[in-house]
């Protein structure tokens, strides 16, 4: 295990142990890599919910409720989406009841890239609730390297995001 993820998934379970929150994770590209860096740690059991591996659209449409409209029509914005990591990590956190989420998707290679969204093309998604709302942002990387490398920097840049979230809202979430 890589020192960095490690250190990073032990510092995320800090807090969300700290507040009594669980966090689950939504991961197209990543292949189920963020469950597995968070699983590491012992005592993940205690803040950790479940990780859902969607790697088809279908998977997605069944299991994190993202709208088929993201995958169908010319105007669709497809996997690789803000719109689409969004949907996955609401999805996630509403199906896991945690009180965080953290999704992916992108390209990772060494095919499927297009012009719009070449290989390294990345989004990554995080959902909380806030009372009985739920609020989510997301960010597109652009990452380089082979196959390996790409998944590598989108799992260490999900629990970087995760973890300055969870500094930066510093108070629990409700529990559900």
């Amino acid at each position: 295990m890589n020192k960095t993820l490690l250190s990073l998934s032990r510092q995320c379970g800090e807090l969300l142990l700290q507040h009594h929150c669980k966090v689950t994770t939504a991961e197209s590209c990543t292949g189920g890599w963020i469950a597995q860096c968070i699983t590491a740690v012992a005592g993940s059991s205690e803040w950790f919910e479940t990780g859902f591996v969607t790697y088809s659209n279908q998977a997605k449409q069944q299991l994190l409720a993202v709208p088929v409209a993201h995958f169908e029509g010319p105007r669709a914005p497809g996997a690789v989406s803000e719109e689409t990591v969004l949907a996955m990590a609401r999805g996630a956190l509403l199906a896991a009841g945690a009180q965080y989420a953290v999704s992916t998707s992108g390209v990772a290679g060494p095919d499927g890239g297009t012009p719009g969204k070449p290989v390294g093309t990345v989004w990554i998604g995080w959902a909380w609730r806030t009372g009985d709302a739920v609020e989510s942002i997301a960010r597109v990387q652009r990452f380089t390297g082979d196959r390996e490398a790409v998944r590598k920097q989108s799992v260490q840049a999900a629990l970087e995001g995760l973890l300055a979230l969870l500094q930066a809202r510093n108070v629990p979430a409700p529990e559900h």
